[in-house]
Order: structure tokens, then sequence, then C-alpha cells
């Protein structure tokens, strides 16, 4: 199948710090992956360095490639603006603009692109609410401070808020460890929905999570502590949580470290 997402020799720095070494992976098109491992193992890194979120902060660099789609995403003249608007980002808290409307939250990232009338922008809102499963809770109160909404809307209203300029690919950074077990099964189920249009990576540190939601999982570690993360193993998140070929991806999947 062809990739999505092809990495390869992957290095990312903050400063002269080294987050995490040489990372090579692949997505495919319409599927979930999940990342999972320790905490300061550089999953949220590796994640970020996937739409340039990453050099946002102060000497964030990366050796290494990006493909989305076989275009370097770091490559000469490549606009990391751009770059977000093709590979989406959910992040682990909920944070929708405060002052925005739903309606206006949703149509940020269309007013920022282009010009659209009011009947399309009408039309990707709702078609964007619906699509995380949003539209019949908030029908009637677009005008109203997406703020107000409860947490587990907020998340889905920053998910509809991403989808809504149709990215490739949607990023996910743990995205139900500030909501309740209702509102992340909401959560999940929408994953298992979006992904029939979606290439979705989402970091998690539920095993169970990953287990139910994901395609494949990859498995991030440090060598040592103040090491650098690398990737362990990747494979069918069937067989990672079943029969892993790597001894220190069965020890964490069975609690003994982590």
């Amino acid at each position: 199948m062809a990739k999505r997402i092809d990495v390869s020799g992957l290095t990312a720095y903050y400063g002269s710090h080294k987050a995490i070494e040489d990372i090579s992976m692949s997505v495919e098109p319409r599927s979930v992956t999940a990342f999972i491992g320790p905490s300061g193992c550089g999953k949220s890194t590796f994640l970020r360095t996937l739409n340039r979120m990453h050099e946002v902060t102060s000497g964030g660099r990366v050796e290494g490639k990006v493909l989305l789609d076989n275009e370097d995403l770091y490559g000469a003249g490549v606009d990391p603006v751009a770059v977000r608007r093709e590979v989406g980002m959910v992040f682990q808290r909920p944070n929708p603009f405060p002052t925005m409307s739903i309606f206006d939250n949703v149509a940020a990232g269309l007013r920022l692109n282009g010009n659209y009338k009011k009947s399309e922008l009408n039309d990707v809102v709702e078609r964007s609410l619906r699509g995380a499963n949003l539209w019949n809770e908030v029908k009637d109160r677009l005008n109203k401070p997406g703020s107000g909404l409860s947490g587990g809307q907020q998340q889905r209203l920053c998910i509809a808020r991403a989808i809504a300029v149709e990215p490739k690919v949607l990023l996910m950074d743990e995205p139900c460890s500030a909501l309740d077990p209702i509102s992340t099964l909401a959560i999940e189920d929408l994953i298992g929905e979006l992904k029939e249009r979606f290439t979705i990576v989402i970091v998690t540190h539920n095993m169970q999570q990953a287990a139910r939601v994901s395609d494949r999982t990859a498995f991030f570690n440090l060598a040592a502590v103040g090491q650098p993360g690398r990737l362990i193993e990747i494979d069918e998140t069937e067989r990672i949580f079943s029969n892993p070929s790597v001894q220190a991806t069965e020890d964490y999947i069975s609690g003994r470290f982590g």
C-alpha cells in the first residue's frame, strides 16, 4: 500500500538537547497509528515533527526526512503554515478559541485560508460538526461561545475545527487524557469514523485505548535516563499486544516498567 507519511533517519533537537534519535517509520493512508511508551520518551516530540510544530519551540530543529505523499515537509522553500494545513493537530487539552462562537471556531481555519461565501461556510461548519458528532448537540447555539461547552464537547469542537480544512493527516496528542470516561468513549468512536476520511496518528498513555482504536502501534522508549527517545518497534496493533518481537515492548505492555 502507498505510504501517506514516510519518515527516515529523523532526529529532533531542542537546542543542543537531542530529544529523539534516528526514527524511521511509515504510516498508511486512512489508518490509525498509536504511539505508546513511558513518559519522556519523545512520543509527543516526534508527533510534532510530523507537522513542524516542533520548531515552534525555541531551538527546535530536526535532521532527517519526513515525506507526506512523497513531498519532503522539511524541503527548501516549504512553508510550515502550509504543512500544518495538510497535517492538522488536536492537543491534549481542548483549546477552543475562547472569545469565538462555536461557528467561528470551526470556520477559523477556512477564513485564514481563503474567501468563502457565507453559504459555503455554513455548509462546511455543519459538515465538520457532523463529522465530529457534535452537530445535534450545538446546532441551536452556534453563536454561543465554544468555551461554554463541556470538556468532551470542546475536544470534539477542536476536532471539527481541525477537519474543516480537510487535512490529509490528523495528529492527536493524548486527546482523551483530560476527559471523563463517557467523553473518552465518544472520542474513540469518532476516531473509528474519521479514519474513513483521514490518516490519524495518536499519542496515548492508555494501552487499552491504543488496542481499541489503532491499526498499528509504535512503541517508543529511552535506552537510559538522559538518552534520546527511540522507536523500538512498530507493527500491527494485534501483534504488538499479543506477540511483540522485542522484549522491552512486552515488558512495557505487561506493566513491568513505565
